[in-house]
């Protein structure tokens, strides 16, 4: 009975946090699928420091003894100290401001957008459309640009770019969360084409691209190489005491 038991329990932790890597185009890509809301959190200082996490391998120094991240990636733009350049919700608590100003940049192509969500629901919208969204999100974060925008592919993006980075994203479709890393370094225009054409997104958002990382510890996977400001991560055992 324990045998099936932890057989059961598997199958469903696997069920709530799925990767896998995708072929488009001849190109590779991560994806990784995120079902239970309840688990993502996002993380930028220490508890009782204040100070940064920075890297993937010091998030669990701020978790229950009882909890394991299974899933970690960099979660939107920030400066130079850390401080994410947009709006950043966690635990409820707005730590900084939706940004709406005019800018260089990534993040202020337009539109930027916003990736909100709590235990029930998760939405990605544009800036100007969060505003006037009254959603009580337990977790949000700002960036940009929107990769794709009602099922369409940003018009701002040209297929013949030459600017090729490493990059990740997030989508949504049926209230699942589709986190995207490219494996090669790809313009604006095909990672959306793969988020719209492939994964057949109802949105997706641009989080950032040349130091672009992913944890995964089922694969003992870890491409970190550079600090970080906001990070996400999927965290497993929640209800512990």
């Amino acid at each position: 009975m324990f045998i099936l038991l932890f057989s059961l329990l598997s199958v469903e932790s696997e069920a709530q946090v799925k990767s896998y890597t995708r072929e488009y185009n001849d190109l590779n890509f991560t994806v990784v699928e995120v079902h239970d809301l309840a688990k993502l959190r996002l993380f930028l200082n220490q508890q009782e420091r204040k100070t940064p996490i920075n890297y993937f391998t010091n998030i669990p120094m701020q978790l229950a003894p009882c909890e394991g991240m299974l899933f970690a990636m960099n979660a939107g733009m920030f400066h130079s100290n850390f401080n994410p350049v947009g709006l950043y919700l966690e635990k409820r608590q707005a730590q900084y401001p939706l940004n709406l100003h005019r800018g260089w940049g990534n993040f202020y192509l337009k539109p930027n957008g916003v990736l909100a969500w709590n235990s029930k629901q998760a939405i990605i919208l544009s800036s100007s459309q969060y505003t006037k969204k009254k959603f009580n999100a337990d977790y949000a974060t700002q960036s940009g640009p929107m990769l794709v925008l009602n099922r369409r592919i940003n018009p701002i993006f040209m297929a013949e770019s030459t600017s090729f980075k490493i990059r990740n994203a997030v989508g949504i479709k049926d209230q699942v969360l589709y986190f995207v890393l490219t494996e090669q370094a790809v313009n604006f225009y095909t990672l959306a084409s793969f988020m719209q054409n492939e994964l057949k997104l109802e949105q997706a958002l641009y989080l950032d691209g040349s130091i672009s990382a992913i944890y995964l510890a089922e694969k003992d996977i870890n491409t970190q190489s550079s600090p970080f400001g906001p990070m996400l991560a999927y965290i497993e055992d929640q209800s512990c005491n």
